[in-house]
């Protein structure tokens, strides 16, 4: 099991059940070191004035924030410290709501609660009334020195925390260009609906987590262990040339394309879905 992150209970009413925070996801990234091509030496960087140039100590630095051009609210260790909100080692539930209520973009970041034995009859029944009536609790929880607001979702077994994000910490949809709601306005007809719900028909199956995979990861891993068995080990490599793109504003014969893929399905070929959605390489326009 992986290492416990927090300690605490979920609090609902005069229910207390004694509870473990652990991370649900594990990130794949490359930890970079920054090099000088010519020696290949790693490369520091320096803290100095941008006006004068000159080098700046640690001891020299405060934080500001800027509140017009140039012109800034210095904040210490302090004020930071006075911001802090307490540490109450409680999951506080504040209300129960039905999942489809929350809009997928407020989800943050995943974590497994688990109870210790004090906790066991206390967690089952909150994850099975859960399940039984089709809701989510809604918590106040302190991490560290963060507050967040949080989900409390049954998944089989195990009550996952889903911090979620504050409402002021999206933007609002109105600055996104998007068509019309309705299907009429951007002229697309009966029979393009018609071939497209066909094509998802086609294409419906199970939901297999497993079957997806991170190639842009997998194939940089590959690559790096490629060159270290051959060697090439500090070969800075040419850029390959680009392919053009096409031209902005090409007509697209969406009917044409929808009965293409559609025929794809029907000879039963499937979709490579072994991809990332998250760290998927750029795709080239067809």
């Amino acid at each position: 099991m992986s290492r416990v992150l927090w300690k605490g209970a979920i609090s609902f009413g005069l229910v207390h059940i004694p509870v473990e925070l652990y991370a649900a996801e594990e990130r794949n990234s490359f930890d970079l070191t920054m090099l000088d091509r010519r020696t290949m030496k790693p490369v520091g960087f320096k803290r100095y004035n941008k006006e004068t140039g000159e080098d700046v100590s640690w001891d020299d630095i405060v934080k500001g924030y800027e509140y017009e051009k140039d012109r800034y609210v210095v904040l210490t260790d302090e004020d930071f410290k006075k911001a802090n909100v307490e540490a109450t080692q409680t999951i506080d539930i504040l209300s129960f709501v039905k999942q489809n209520e929350i809009p997928p973009m407020y989800f943050e970041t995943p974590y497994y609660l688990s109870p210790d034995k004090l906790g066991y009859k206390g967690y089952a029944l909150l994850r099975e009334i859960l399940k039984q009536t089709g809701k989510i609790g809604i918590a106040n929880v302190v991490i560290r020195t963060r507050q967040y607001v949080a989900a409390l979702i049954p998944v089989g077994d195990v009550i996952v925390m889903n911090t979620l994000r504050y409402a002021n910490e999206l933007r609002a949809v109105g600055d996104v260009d998007v068509p019309s709601g309705t299907l009429k306005a951007v002229g697309v007809k009966e029979r393009e609906v018609e071939m497209a719900r066909r094509l998802v028909e086609e294409m419906n199956e199970a939901w297999k987590p497993e079957t997806f995979h991170d190639t842009y990861h997998e194939d940089l891993m590959a690559l790096i262990q490629k060159r270290i068995k051959t060697g090439q080990t500090e070969v800075v490599s040419s850029p390959e040339e680009e392919e053009k793109q096409p031209a902005k504003g090409q007509i697209i014969d969406l009917m044409a394309l929808l009965k293409r893929s559609v025929e794809t399905k029907g000879k039963g070929h499937r979709l490579d879905t072994k991809q990332s959605h998250r760290h998927r390489p750029k795709r080239k326009s067809a």
